[in-house]
């Protein structure tokens, strides 16, 4: 961190003046190819609802863990949200039904044991108002370390498995009959959301969580002409928006998730407009 903080030091930007801007900045940093890359597939395999079901399980895992007594129900979360992922994958291969129903059944489900969790024995649920909005200024110096180790995941899972999750979310039949195993490459990508989505609760929030693993690709796709530009352009995006979402929560008082949120739809907005000039 001393590193990163005397790199700080030589820019010329008030804001970087604070540690928790610094601490912020570097957080955003990291998880702006986080939410790039898992968004392209998210998109692509139309699981933009059940990332936000994710979202929902990881609510559960932290009532729960706060229950218990855990120091850092975080890690209730992350554990909870696997389990949530490997379950509905497991559902996802032996039932007929659509997958938009299952997610639906998934989140309805674990909207509601978080909020029982949450309320029970008349607990107040006001204490988890913070993982709704999430709060980017006050992430910990540990917390990037995790951050930076689950990014160094996703970049050596991307290497062997990108190609092969873009094959099975177009077509999973001939994903299937290449020798692809079609079950196990969506089951540890829905494992690597659930981490990301759990891990990032507390910094951008539930109530926006998912839009942040959906626009950075949806923009994307207005202006990508091939694969490879695909991913570029959600990481561009989703960097830009993350610097840009804290500098404006900075100067204007506001929360960070909901500007970088709010920047990402008007890149959408922009690319879109792009899109329609140049067809």
């Amino acid at each position: 961190m001393s590193l990163w903080y005397g790199f700080c030091n030589l820019l010329p930007f008030e804001m970087l003046h604070w540690t928790f801007m610094r601490n912020a900045l570097l957080a955003l940093l990291l998880m702006g190819p986080l939410f790039g890359l898992l968004s392209t597939m998210i998109v692509t395999g139309r699981m933009s609802f059940f990332s936000d079901a994710l979202g929902h399980s990881a609510f559960t895992g932290i009532a729960i863990g706060a229950i218990c007594g855990m120091a850092a129900p975080t890690w209730a979360a992350v554990g909870f949200s696997v389990a949530f992922a490997l379950l509905f994958s497991w559902v996802r291969s032996r039932s007929n039904q659509a997958a938009d129903t299952l997610i639906g059944v998934f989140s309805s489900s674990a909207v509601a044991l978080g909020i029982f969790v949450a309320t029970l024995g008349g607990g107040s649920f006001t204490k988890y108002n913070q993982y709704l909005i999430g709060d980017v200024l006050s992430v910990s110096p540990g917390e990037i370390g995790v951050l930076a180790l689950t990014l160094l995941a996703v970049l050596v899972f991307w290497g062997f498995f990108a190609n092969r999750l873009t094959l099975t979310a177009i077509h999973p039949q001939l994903a299937s009959s290449r020798g692809i195993p079609v079950g196990l490459s969506q089951t540890l990508f829905t494992v690597a959301i659930a981490v990301v989505v759990t891990l990032s609760i507390s910094s951008v929030g539930l109530l926006i969580l998912n839009s942040l693993l959906v626009l950075p690709a949806a923009a994307a796709r207005n202006v990508a002409r091939n694969l490879r530009q695909y991913h570029i352009c959600s990481v561009v995006f989703a960097l830009a928006a993350g610097i840009g979402g804290l500098t404006v929560s900075y100067y204007l008082g506001c929360s960070a998730g909901a500007a970088i949120s709010l920047l990402l739809a008007l890149v959408f907005v922009i690319t879109f407009c792009l899109r329609k000039k140049r067809a």
